[in-house]
């Protein structure tokens, strides 16, 4: 296999068209069969295998710089740059990260996998570059499924138009983010492609050039260079010639040798250009090519049978999403003002069910949080009621508008945040540890946290009864516990779950059960644990502290940073109760001040000392330097 020889970019150097066109096909049945077993981005991957190679036959890296936005597309470009091997671990805990790293190879010099991010980077870069002196280096961005849809790319063009800084931009347009994307500007894109006038005058060229004698053949394959120069002519003047960047395509993003021929043409150009290829999200894969929801963009950890494509689990259990849609679908039934927002991710939120009963209450704005947060505050102002579903990383894209545009304004938007705390395989930048930290500095912001998928269904039906201000409801990716309804919450009140003496134990959300967990634990060792599920986390139910503060020592548990999160707004509130200073230790746990790697939930929790052996030796060992004491 050829597969097998290639330990660097050099080695694609080397490689025949022909041989090119074997390397791809063993390239996508790696890929394939990796992700079976490992889950991960696949039809991302599949769809930029030809891009890849084309971009390391081209340029030289390390020295030439190549930046990847939304870094899930980077599966070729590890294994062009010596990373085969590692893929075995893909995404586990301690392997091969499923983005750039920047620890794992020197080809990687970003790792951020937030989208839209790359031409900000590249337009830091070539400054460094220009100010250095350092110009035979080329900057080299890769942007696309989806990312041209977030503002943030817009504001770097501008610069980067400006500024006329050389960098090299390749538009990976294969009309998709992780749903078929939102965007203006790819809808512009697509009927330049498909213009008529451009399509006829490309297509007689092309006709002409295979009838000259002996040469035509080669003529051909370089006609990818001129159609450029055709468009120019028979086309007005594009959007991001406009802002100063000179557009180069379409051309076919699986065409190696006309992807080369354009690139030396464009390392030519004194200035910012950008390559416009058209690729096909899962070529090669017929169950992604068929997949009409995402591609198979990505599949789940647990795999599946590369000869069946993903299927269905039989008897999977439920998830904090399902009793979300289940929720919001209920709600909508009873009041038509409701609508749903979504940033490029109507299925992993739970999102599609809803768009099919409703699709006139559902928006889909792209991958653009910040935009989807303040369109929902003036939706709320004008009397709807907007529910806006999203991951936990990625609200905090949106902070700003979460604080001034929803909060200022005391609007009634419903933030329903999946993936809330560790959500392992996807690493640091995908743990969602940093949203309730967040949301507690938002004056009036109501904050729920379910225990299980009934305290979702109706802390749902609560949210939407708060009128004067904006609510939050974090919930995990993990599976939901299913509890009947004596174990079901009401309101903004917290729930006593166990009632003991020497300790009491607040276990915000799912980390309800560590604490239960842990309670047995001491039990066994003779300590007598209380245990509450706060359900509330803004604003803290005061018979909930009261009675916390009556015990000796308090323990908090949360799987979000520690310092300023629920723990920390627990223990000021227990102090604020507590005469003449007189107030129980607090000992609050939660994420440390790091960034977290990428592993199973439960392993990284358990390696925390979050789940309930850890929580149960902390609380001994705390009791024990109390009695020392």
């Amino acid at each position: 296999m050829l597969l097998e020889k290639i330990e660097s970019p050099a080695d694609v150097k080397k490689l025949t068209y022909d041989e090119l066109a074997t390397l791809s096909s063993e390239i996508r049945d790696f890929i394939v069969h990796a992700v079976s077993v490992t889950g991960g981005h696949l039809g991302s991957n599949l769809g930029v295998v030809e891009l890849t190679l084309a971009l390391h036959r081209v340029f030289d890296s390390p020295r030439d710089i190549l930046l990847w936005d939304t870094g899930h597309q980077a599966y070729v470009h590890k294994i062009v740059t010596g990373r085969r091997e590692q893929f075995r671990a893909l995404r586990q805990g301690g392997g091969l990260s499923g983005y750039p790293s920047r620890s794992e190879s020197e080809h990687d010099w970003i790792e951020n996998s937030h989208a839209s991010t790359v031409l900000s980077y590249a337009h830091g870069v070539a400054t460094a570059m220009h100010l250095k002196g350092d110009t035979d280096r080329r900057v080299v961005a890769v942007i696309g499924d989806g990312s041209m849809t977030g503002g943030m790319a817009y504001e770097a063009l501008n610069n980067l138009g400006h500024s006329g800084r050389r960098v090299i931009i390749i538009l990976n347009d294969n009309g998709r983010s992780y749903a078929p994307t939102i965007s203006r500007l790819s809808s512009s894109l697509t009927r330049l492609r498909l213009d008529p006038r451009y399509v006829r005058n490309r297509d007689r060229v092309e006709a002409a050039l295979n009838e000259v004698p002996l040469i035509g053949g080669k003529l051909k394959t370089g006609v990818a260079g001129l159609r450029a120069a055709f468009r120019e002519v028979i086309e007005p003047q594009n959007f991001f010639e406009t802002l100063g960047v000179r557009y180069i395509g379409p051309v076919d993003g699986h065409h190696i040798a006309g992807i080369e021929d354009v690139l030396r043409h464009a390392i030519e150009h004194d200035g910012p250009v950008i390559l416009h290829c058209i690729t096909q999200k899962g070529r090669g894969y017929s169950f992604a090519e068929d997949d009409d929801e995402k591609n198979l963009h990505d599949v789940p950890a647990s795999g599946f049978d590369p000869l069946t494509g993903p299927v269905p689990v039989p008897g999977a259990p439920v998830t904090y999403m399902k009793a979300f849609t289940d929720a919001l679908i209920r709600a909508t039934e009873r009041d038509p003002r409701i609508v749903a927002i979504t940033a490029a991710m109507p299925g992993p939120t739970g999102l599609l069910p809803f768009e099919a009963r409703f699709p006139d209450h559902f928006l889909d704005v792209g991958i653009a949080e910040q935009h989807a947060v303040t369109a929902a505050a003036g939706m709320a102002m004008a009397g709807l009621r907007p529910v806006v579903a999203v991951y936990s990383t990625f609200l905090t894209r949106a902070f700003d508008q979460t604080n001034l545009d929803v909060g200022l304004h005391r609007q009634p938007v419903v933030f329903c945040i999946d993936r809330a705390g560790i959500t392992g395989d996807d690493g640091p930048s995908h743990h969602g540890v940093l949203d309730l930290a967040l949301l507690l500095q938002v004056p009036g912001m109501t904050i729920f946290a379910p225990s299980s998928a009934q305290e979702l269904g109706v802390m749902f039906d609560d949210a939407m009864e708060i009128t004067d201000g904006p609510s939050a409801i974090r919930y995990p990716k993990t599976p939901a516990r299913q509890v009947p309804v004596d174990q079901v919450g009401r309101g903004l009140t917290g729930r006593r779950v166990r009632q003991g003496t020497d300790v009491c134990i607040i276990g915000v959300g799912k980390m309800l059960e560590s604490a239960e967990d842990a309670a047995l634990l001491l039990a066994d060792q003779g300590i007598d644990a209380s245990v509450w599920d706060p359900r509330v986390v803004k604003p803290l139910d005061p018979v909930m502290l009261a009675d916390a503060a009556a015990h000796p020592f308090v323990v908090t548990v949360e799987d979000g940073v520690r310092r300023g999160g629920a723990g920390a707004a627990v223990a000021d509130a227990i102090a604020e109760l507590s005469e003449h200073g007189q107030a129980p230790p607090v000992l609050v746990l939660g994420t440390p001040d790091r960034y977290l790697v990428q592993g199973k939930p439960a392993q990284i929790l358990a390696e925390l000392g979050l789940d309930g052996a850890g929580v149960a030796a902390a609380v001994i060992k705390a009791l024990a330097g109390t009695r020392v004491g």
